[in-house]
């Protein structure tokens, strides 16, 4: 955390999601619908993934052993939309990413739990 001054705390991933594009829900499918070729990652565990995920996601949990090895097959050229439940671990893998040569990040601003409650409960 960086401390502004003794009342002011700013959790470290919020000033590291200033790095990244953040859409609101809205905002965020609107592009999704425009980018048809884009890639929409969801970065929740597997869990929660089968629990439901916006349709087409592809999976790829933040949490496992496997996720910097699963991030480096991926194609560095195309768009991305991340997201997960409450955005942080997208904001996180966005930075990953974006230290990777990533280019095309959109991020989900406050993740699931910022969409309409009719897709919220998925």
């Amino acid at each position: 955390m960086i401390t502004m001054d003794s009342t002011c705390v700013i959790p470290r991933w919020q000033l590291l999601k200033q790095d990244l594009i953040n859409l609101d829900a809205d905002a965020f499918l609107q592009a999704v619908e425009q980018h048809k070729n884009a890639v929409l990652l969801d970065v929740r565990t597997k869990q929660e993934f089968d629990s439901g995920s916006l349709p087409g996601a592809k999976h790829l949990n933040y949490f496992s052993y496997s996720f910097l090895d699963e991030l480096e097959q991926l194609d560095r050229s195309r768009t991305y939309f991340l997201f997960c439940r409450t955005g942080r671990r997208s904001v996180r893998a966005g930075i990953l990413m974006k230290n990777w040569g990533f280019q095309k990040l959109v991020h989900l601003d406050g993740g699931l739990t910022a969409l309409p409650k009719s897709l919220a409960d998925l």
